[in-house]
């Protein structure tokens, strides 16, 4: 394992910029998750990492060392792609082995490295096998055997679980990460999907537009947002276009008066957590906001329910509650109550 620097790091192609200026300190054994939309620059960041596309600016910094003009077999980075990229002529061992064997490294290593790879991702006994022949997930397992078996510094992840379905998508991403806990691995990790990052990840970086917006650990970022649009891809928020009148004081478009965390006088967006909101069919007593409303939608989500809740006629919220014997189950066109604390509003101006 080793440290991971990036300075400055931007791509540019022609007028478009790809990054701009990432800046990322990805300590020893650290698993980093490179969060963000598609065409955001999260991708182009980690294949600079990797050395499959060079910088136009910036430097990459491996163990202390400026790797920026090194070409990837000369980096030590183990890369996971989306697609796997497994040889469909060679066999699982053969395809585990192919970095080794382009490292020269002697037949007696080479065949203990790989064994050693294989028992790791739980693959022992599969060596003869062609991909053709294994599931999703096991091509996934060996496709992350073949980045082990050359004891990377830094191993580096590419939407590795986005062709696997739910259910396996689930298991293998707590595999990958108590296996990189194990191996106390450097990992870089590209997702566009929330949960997976959530999951997986001891830090975050929100990344749109080919900048960063945010780093931290995953409390941070949902808790404290930086703007609006980490608000909105880390969590589920609900926003209310208006203006704060006063410190604390918020007017939606719709009309609503309702009480905020502070924010400066002029327009703002006010965003809401479904989570942190009350529903009754009663009136609520002892918050902030007490607002009476319209069902409009409900989504069942097994453990959960989603409750969407029409407050004027142009504010609707999003409440959701927990399902549970008994427990309050509204539906569509019932009148109901919201509430919630002043300090559950995050502003955001502008």
């Amino acid at each position: 394992m080793a440290r991971l620097d990036l300075q400055g790091l931007g791509k540019r192609y022609g007028d478009f910029h790809a990054v701009r200026d990432v800046n990322l300190d990805v300590a020893d054994g650290e698993f980093l998750v490179l969060l963000g939309p598609s065409g955001c620059g999260k991708t182009t960041t980690l294949r600079m990492v990797a050395g499959f596309i060079e910088p136009t600016s910036g430097h990459v910094r491996l163990g202390g060392s400026d790797v920026t003009e090194l070409p990837p077999w000369r980096r030590n980075t183990g890369m996971v792609f989306q697609s796997y990229a497994l040889f469909p002529h060679l066999s699982v061992a053969q395809n585990v082995a192919f970095g080794l064997e382009m490292r020269k490294l002697p037949r007696a290593d080479v065949t203990q490295r790989v064994e050693e790879a294989l028992a790791l991702v739980r693959l022992s006994g599969f060596g003869a096998r062609l991909p053709r022949q294994l599931s999703g997930g096991q091509q996934q397992r060996v496709a992350l055997a073949r980045a082990l078996a050359i004891r990377p510094d830094v191993l580096l992840l590419d939407e590795p679980l986005s062709n696997l379905d739910a259910k396996l998508r689930q298991e293998v991403r707590v595999e990958i990460r108590e296996l990189q806990r194990q191996l106390g691995l450097t990992t870089v990790m590209v997702t566009h999907d929330q949960e997976e990052a959530l999951t997986m990840a001891d830090r975050l970086v929100v990344m749109n537009e080919g900048s960063v917006c945010q780093v931290g650990t995953q409390r941070e970022l949902y808790e404290q947002p930086a703007d609006r649009f980490v608000a909105g891809f880390v969590g589920r928020s609900t926003f209310l276009a208006g203006t704060i009148e006063a410190p604390g004081r918020f007017r939606t478009d719709g009309g609503l008066e309702l009480a905020c965390g502070g924010g400066t006088p002029g327009p703002a967006s006010l965003a809401l957590r479904p989570e942190r909101l009350e529903i009754s069919a009663a009136p609520v007593t002892g918050l902030d906001n007490r607002l009476p409303g319209t069902v409009e939608f409900v989504s069942y989500l097994g453990a959960l329910t989603d409750i969407h809740v029409r407050l004027s006629p142009a504010d609707r919220v999003v409440v959701q509650i927990a399902n549970r014997d008994g427990g309050f189950a509204p539906q569509v066109g019932q009148q109901v109550h919201i509430g919630w604390p002043a300090s559950a509003g995050l502003v955001f101006t502008g």
